[in-house]
């Protein structure tokens, strides 16, 4: 590791570990505000099929326009030979295997497998000295991040000892070149350390291991963000950083409650962020933000006040008119809500768009009755609108409800995050 230190001092970085948290990365230097801190490539990375990006991609740069299969092993694709010379050395391999695979078998070819399957060749490329090493990309990187194997519950470890299986199949390779076990636990360490990679939208591509950079640790108040540059990511400084600052990220989206936040991070990363924002948990300017964010609004359209679950659970105080707000009212909201949700959500994902956009105006008009005008709820069904307009190349109002989601944004996300500038920049292009 004392190269990677060396590498890391020529950037104004340090690795340093801490008891209760582990490795670190600190700067020895002061970074200013959009300045890069840490760039890396990924050790591995697969594109990704979803349902906001469902077509293929170049396997190289994740691209989905003039798109060609590998003649040979019919799973993966480039848009240009470039592309595919610059990923031959290790598809060369890959290819090989994976056009002895039976076309069953194929259909199991899930990004989390075909990452792992990567995984394991290059460090048997780099055992054979084929594949070249260096002081920022090597697996001793890969090796030494952790799996949490201990946290993971015996339904999830039974399904990464399947997985382990599969890829031991695909590879057919000898008993003395892989073991199960370890395979088992690196798809442990994938589910705590890979990073989605997402374009300059936040669209997500694909799925790529960066180990260097899976040192940074979480806060949900990070004084940096990760962004993709192509299939680089990229750590930039979202503050002014002093020398001697710990460089924090974000794990999970920090739009929501504490208690919101400390359970995804608890169900994905097996730890309790104790951050200078979750140690207020409970306190008054908490309870105001969460009920803001996640809870309902004052039945008085005037009052801009937040609810509180009154003593006697007959309903919720508005806390700064004290008006009661009935809660057999809130459920029947709530359940008119969840059943045009899911109408609304069938149209969608038939391509039903005209029908979806009914429903989720619907959807809109009972949360604007029921949340905050700052809302998440509220905030990710004009989202939702938003995308569908855009499909439908309704640019007028397209550009209204991305105006309409900006204060959101603004509340739940520091101002300098991507995702505010994001709403701007989308708001300048349908103006244009």
């Amino acid at each position: 590791m004392e190269e990677l230190q060396e590498a890391l001092k020529e950037k104004g970085l340090i690795t340093s570990s801490l008891p209760e948290k582990g490795r670190c990365l600190f700067t020895t230097r002061e970074f200013s505000p959009g300045e890069v801190i840490i760039s890396e490539n990924p050790y591995v990375c697969v594109p990704n099929k979803n349902k906001e990006s469902p077509q293929s991609k170049c396997e190289w740069c994740f691209s989905s326009t003039s798109l060609k299969k590998c003649s040979a092993c019919h799973v993966v694709w480039y848009c240009s030979s470039k592309c595919q010379r610059s990923d031959w050395k290790l598809h060369s391999v890959e290819c090989n295997i994976l056009s002895k695979v039976d076309k069953g078998r194929l259909k199991s070819l899930t990004p989390s497998i075909r990452l792992m399957v990567k995984l394991c060749m290059r460090r048997k490329l780099e055992n054979e000295k084929i594949f070249p090493t260096f002081a920022t990309e090597n697996y001793k990187h890969v090796e030494a991040l952790v799996s949490h194997m201990s946290d993971v519950d015996e339904e999830q470890l039974l399904l990464y000892a399947q997985m382990a299986n599969l890829v031991n199949l695909i590879l057919q390779w000898p008993d003395s070149q892989i073991n199960i076990k370890e395979i088992t636990e690196f798809f442990s360490k994938l589910a705590c350390n890979a990073h989605t990679i997402c374009d300059g939208e936040l669209r997500p591509l694909g799925t790529g291991l960066y180990p260097v950079i899976s040192i940074i640790n979480h806060s949900c108040l990070p004084n940096s963000v990760l962004v993709f540059e192509g299939r680089q990511a990229v750590v930039r400084a979202m503050q002014n950083i002093q020398k001697g600052t710990e460089v924090l990220i974000s794990y999970v989206d920090i739009a929501g409650s504490t208690l919101t936040r400390q359970k995804a991070l608890k169900e994905q990363y097996y730890f309790s962020c104790v951050c200078s924002r979750c140690v207020k948990l409970g306190q008054s300017d908490d309870i105001k933000e969460s009920a803001i964010l996640e809870g309902y609004k004052c039945k008085d359209s005037k009052c801009d006040g937040f609810l509180l679950r009154g003593d006697d659970n007959k309903g919720f105080i508005c806390q700064q008119c004290g008006l009661l707000r009935d809660k057999e009212e809130i459920a029947k909201i709530t359940k008119e809500v969840k059943s045009i949700s899911e109408k609304a959500s069938m149209s969608l994902s038939c391509g039903h768009n005209t029908e979806a956009i009914v429903a989720y105006k619907m959807i809109e008009e009972f949360q604007l009755k029921l949340y905050h005008p700052c809302s998440i709820n509220l905030m990710r069904t004009r989202e939702t609108l938003l995308k569908i307009l855009m499909e439908l190349q309704d640019w007028k109002e397209a550009l209204s409800y991305c105006r309409l989601t900006i204060p959101a944004y603004e509340r739940a996300y520091p101002t300098s995050h991507p995702l505010v500038g994001l709403q701007y920049y989308m708001c300048g292009k349908f103006e244009w």
